[in-house]
């Protein structure tokens, strides 16, 4: 009974038919007719007109965004805790050639708009300190805090007064919004956001992410990027299958509010006060010693230790909720 990653989590019955209807013969790499589908799809969506692509990870969705916004000389801002800086093996300094991340605090891995005021102004307007050039958050965040379409807009403020692109590492961008209730444009491009990747990998995909340009005319380069950077599929219609069966019928959606609705579950059990941080979206945080932990993985759930005296619990769209009743009784019996 695993709570330990949604990564893990099967793939969903729609995205394997998608998998299934897709094995024919059609033109290779991007310029298949599913691939060229991705713009007015995601156009749909937010209500504008985007340029997105497909790529096969979060790691390369984010890095190819970034190198796209940032160059080799500057630096990217972003919370000490995100998963470009703790979780990707330096690729955004690999991909983007060089670029510096500048590590950021905040509450439950969320930045506020006076952090990134203060970031900018310790800067010195000279060639002898790195400039700062982007600003990347995620939503919903490393600890499963999810941001407003307020509290967005405040950071795309300061990052357009201050020059800044803004990227949005989407990863569980569909948790955010079903947590949220708002409108996907409201959390990105009319906040101010200018690229993100979203996530579909730990939603129900199988190996698809897409990253999204706001602005179609910075994803010029991209394609190029892409393809130098190993990332070019000759048969790219099977990540595009993937991407358009999970936007059909807000699929995407549907599975984020069953991942959220398990953590919910799981987090009434725990109480306030064995939550490290609220729940907003499918990851828990929660305060357990060693002897409990052990007693809980004893009744067979699997989850990961997160430094001393806390585990991390992660919900899927794919959750038994049998399996989800059984643990919050386990929680509540300690």
């Amino acid at each position: 009974m695993r709570f330990f990653s949604d990564n893990a989590a099967s793939v969903c019955p729609q995205v394997m038919a998608a998998l299934a209807k897709a094995n024919h013969v059609d033109t290779a790499y991007d310029g298949d007719t599913l691939s060229e589908k991705l713009d007015g799809a995601f156009s749909d969506l937010f209500g504008r007109r985007v340029r997105a692509l497909w790529a096969t990870t979060g790691t390369a969705t984010n890095c190819l965004g970034l190198a796209a916004l940032c160059p080799p000389h500057g630096a990217i801002l972003c919370h000490e805790m995100a998963h470009i800086e703790v979780d990707e093996a330096g690729a955004p300094g690999f991909f983007t050639h060089g670029a510096k991340l500048t590590l950021l605090s905040g509450h439950g891995a969320k930045l506020a708009p006076e952090t990134v005021e203060d970031a900018c102004e310790r800067v010195r307007d000279d060639v002898h300190q790195v400039q700062p050039a982007a600003l990347s958050i995620t939503n919903s965040t490393e600890y499963g805090l999810s941001y407003s379409p307020g509290e967005v807009a405040a950071l795309g403020e300061v990052a357009r007064r201050r020059g800044l692109a803004l990227h949005l590492d989407g990863a569980r961008f569909a948790n955010a919004v079903a947590f949220t209730g708002a409108d996907p444009a409201d959390l990105t491009w009319r906040a101010g956001v200018d690229v993100m990747s979203f996530g579909f990998v730990k939603n129900g995909g199988m190996n698809a992410e897409a990253l999204i340009f706001f602005d179609p005319a910075k994803a010029e380069i991209v394609p190029r990027l892409r393809k130098r950077a190993g990332h070019l599929l000759s048969k790219g219609r099977y990540l595009a299958a993937q991407i358009l069966a999970m936007l059909d019928d807000e699929l995407w959606l549907t599975n984020a509010r069953a991942a959220n609705a398990a953590a919910a579950a799981l987090a009434e059990a725990c109480g306030p006060e064995r939550l490290v941080y609220p729940v907003e979206a499918n990851e828990l945080f929660v305060r357990m010693t060693a002897g409990e932990a052990d007693r809980i993985r004893s009744k067979g759930y699997d989850f990961y230790d997160w430094g001393p005296g806390e585990v991390r619990l992660v919900t899927s769209w794919d959750q038994d909720m049998d399996a989800v009743g059984q643990l919050a009784a386990a929680i509540r019996s300690l």
